[in-house]
């Protein structure tokens, strides 16, 4: 029995009932609150996400602008195709994984299940292509190849294919008009990732780009990527609870993307490009007496540029490849053939990325620098057949020797030993081992020249090249020393092991051999094609240094240019114009008396002036590269051919059939302006409309849309069918 009284019990029961109530009138006003603030202050927030939740936004994707030559003709555009793709989200939910509907979809197809299952698994680092690079939300495509009657089977039978569409799409496609392949110029697509969507947001989180979009890889398509892209649409779905589809809820319409009009001419690009190859299979027939072997001619590039503005009217590199390999997904033994070292590396732009010693080419910038070193225009120097310096023989090239020559003689037949003597000179002056303040006339005309920099074209992974000056030498020394010294210290004594025997006792100390190789351009200096097509052309116009382009300007869907990409002049070469008058007369002789006059007899000299400085670089364990650098009052082309021999044999009857086709120049040496293809450079943008579409040559025929063999649509349908199909051909300025 409890102790406490009565009247204590009771109130201690009636203070725990005061509290209890508390408790509740508490929790009623803590709810009443929270549905207050949900049903009235932000109700109408909640009721529009709850509506929502029954809209669907799907992305339209936008159509991407094209990529035109200086006519308007198509280097880039859309066709229209059947496109097949597989919801990988869908494929997760299926308790197989997917297993039973790829083997379908792969009999209607006619593929094997291997080859969709490939192109539909994501990559990482350890899978190899095909795989899918993309945002694993977005519908993967398997195939651009489907006919009618597979879509059919797919679209109706879609309770066998879950996940899996059929839809007529703007595929990317590159035409090659006139056959130009333009490869490495205009690049190629491939799928966003899923890290390239995140690092679009913005600050509120929106992203810029969606998990459809494609974006440019390589090329004008990566440059200009922003530009050619457009804007993505929208259109919003409403949805039952079990997702099915009920009406239509609006959206954004789509915006085109803009055109991009380039500089490139595609009768001249496919002109350089077929030059190229040509003079490349014929080396490869061509016997070597050095090697005693035919010539391997393995990889080459041209460039044709327009001296007054730097605009590129050709650019070819080789070996190329097809672009339309990468539309529908890439296969793997497509993937393997364009980065294999087998097949020598195709995506590769040899134009801007190959870089390699120029070989005599480089003497018009060591002449440049004797003249501002004091040398006069009347000086002359021994051309022997070898000079000895600092106990080693340095040769003239087939050992020629042409007695007590000018500068300017010594262009015209490319005397090394001149170029010798007078890098010896210039180093002797400096100092020697032990420079004092150095003048560095040879280092320093090359850097003003715009070599060892970056010319700024607008094109991705450009290279710099090498000016081997003193700070490199002792930047590459620092690098390399205890690799050198290791290999020297290894007792063998094979040639390897004796020049890292040198180099690890001095090389970060300019030696006589290296500037003396330097002059000639041999020895540790790297140039490229583009880099050379910049230098002719500012001699060509009288010392005037452009940034090389290939766009000229970007057009609006409706025709409007809203960037005109103007001429951009970097710099001024460090000459008088008596210099260049000097140079200009000496290189004209190479072609009428010099190295390049065995292969151009006949040519119109005096109505048509060429100047042109061969080059014949030697490589270490290899073939020697062929260099032809040229130029007339209008046009620079220069080309180079790995393993290709000498620079007027290996490449000046490429270079000749270019300005041949250019000029209109027939084989007896006559000029016929009808057949002349651009006699001077195209200055106009081709002419646009107000709805977008452009005035192109009669020439440019819808046939070759429809043609397969021009990486037209094929299984699609007539031009007209083709036509109805795709409204963006319309803007393109197609005509059925």
């Amino acid at each position: 029995m409890s102790n406490i009284p009565e009247t204590g019990r009771t109130k201690k029961v009636t203070a725990r009932l005061v509290i209890l109530q508390v408790v509740v009138m508490s929790l009623l006003a803590t709810l009443g609150g929270r549905l207050w603030y949900l049903q009235i202050r932000d109700g109408k927030q909640y009721v529009q996400e709850a509506s929502s939740n029954h809209i669907r936004t799907v992305v339209v994707p936008a159509v991407r602008g094209q990529i035109l030559d200086a006519n308007g003709v198509p280097l880039a555009d859309n066709a229209s195709k059947l496109v097949v793709k597989v919801s990988r989200t869908s494929l997760m939910q299926q308790a197989d994984g997917g297993t039973a509907v790829l083997t379908r979809l792969a009999s209607v197809l006619g593929m094997s299940y291997q080859e969709i299952h490939d192109k539909v698994r994501l990559c990482d680092a350890k899978t190899p292509q095909p795989c899918w690079n993309g945002s694993p939300y977005q519908p993967i495509p398997v195939t651009d190849k489907a006919t009618t009657q597979q879509a059919m089977q797919i679209m109706e039978r879609q309770e066998d294919f879950p996940g899996v569409t059929a839809a007529v799409e703007a595929v990317r496609r590159y035409p090659a008009p006139d056959k130009a392949n333009a490869a490495q110029v205009l690049g190629y697509l491939s799928p966003v990732t899923q890290d390239e969507i995140d690092a679009s947001k913005n600050k509120s989180g929106q992203a810029s780009l969606s998990g459809s979009d494609q974006i440019g890889r390589s090329g004008l398509e990566s440059v200009y990527d922003t530009q050619l892209r457009g804007v993505n649409g929208t259109t919003d779905l409403e949805v039952d609870n079990l997702g099915r589809v009920i009406g239509n809820a609006g959206g954004r319409a789509a915006v085109p993307g803009d055109t991009v009009v380039t500089s490139i001419d595609a009768r001249i690009q496919a002109i350089a490009e077929q030059q190229l190859q040509q003079a490349m299979l014929t080396l490869r027939k061509t016997y070597d007496t050095v090697t005693h072997e035919n010539f391997k001619a393995d990889s080459g590039a041209v460039v044709v540029m327009d001296v007054h503005t730097g605009r590129i009217i050709a650019m070819a590199s080789a070996p190329t490849y097809d672009p339309n390999v990468w539309t529908g997904g890439i296969s793997s033994k497509e993937y393997q053939a364009l980065t294999s070292a087998r097949s020598d590396y195709p995506l590769l732009n040899r134009a801007i990325q190959g870089q390699s010693a120029p070989g005599s080419t480089f003497k018009v910038v060591s002449t440049t620098a004797a003249l501002n070193a004091g040398y006069s225009y009347d000086t002359t120097f021994p051309c022997t057949s070898s000079m000895t310096i600092g106990g080693r023989v340095f040769k003239n090239f087939e050992g020629e020797n042409f007695g007590a020559i000018n500068l300017s003689r010594a262009l015209e037949v490319s005397c090394d030993t001149v170029f010798y003597n007078i890098a010896y000179q210039q180093w002797l002056k400096d100092g020697g081992t032990k420079p004092k303040n150095p003048k560095d006339y040879l280092f320093r005309t090359a850097h003003q020249f715009g070599l060892g920099a970056k010319t700024g074209i607008d094109l991705p992974g450009e290279v710099k090249g090498r000016v081997p000056d003193r700070q490199w030498h002792v930047d590459y020394w620092n690098a390399m020393q205890g690799i050198w010294c290791k290999q020297a210290a290894s007792g063998k004594h094979d040639y390897e092991t004796e020049v890292a025997r040198e180099d690890c006792a001095d090389f970060k100390t300019l030696r006589a051999g290296d500037e003396v190789n330097y002059a000639i351009g041999q020895g540790d200096t790297l140039v490229t094609p583009i880099q050379m097509a910049r230098v002719y052309s500012a001699l060509a116009n009288g010392g005037t240094l452009y940034q090389p382009q290939v766009a000229k300007a970007v057009v609006s869907p409706g025709g409007k240019v809203v960037q005109d990409l103007r001429p951009i002049v970097q710099g001024k070469l460090p000459t008088t114009q008596k210099m260049i008058q000097y140079i200009d007369n000496a290189t004209a002789g190479v072609i009428t008396s010099g190295t390049a006059a065995w292969k151009f007899q006949g040519w119109p000299q005096d109505k048509i002036t060429l100047h042109a400085k061969t080059g014949t670089a030697e490589v270490v364990g290899k073939q020697t590269t062929s260099w032809f650098d040229t130029y007339t009052k209008d046009y620079a082309i220069v080309m180079t051919i790995s393993q290709g021999g000498t620079g007027s044999g290996g490449s000046g009857p490429a270079v000749r059939n270019i300005y041949n086709a250019l000029y209109g120049i027939q084989p007896n040496g006559s000029i016929d302006p009808k057949k002349a293809l651009l006699p001077t450079p195209q200055k106009q943008l081709p002419t646009f409309h107000a709805d977008g579409t452009v005035t192109q040559p009669a020439s440019w025929t819808a046939a070759q849309y429809a043609n397969p063999g021009q990486g037209g649509a094929g299984t699609l349908g007539t031009p007209a069918e083709l036509y109805a199909l795709a409204p963006e051909r319309r803007s393109a300025g197609w005509q059925a």
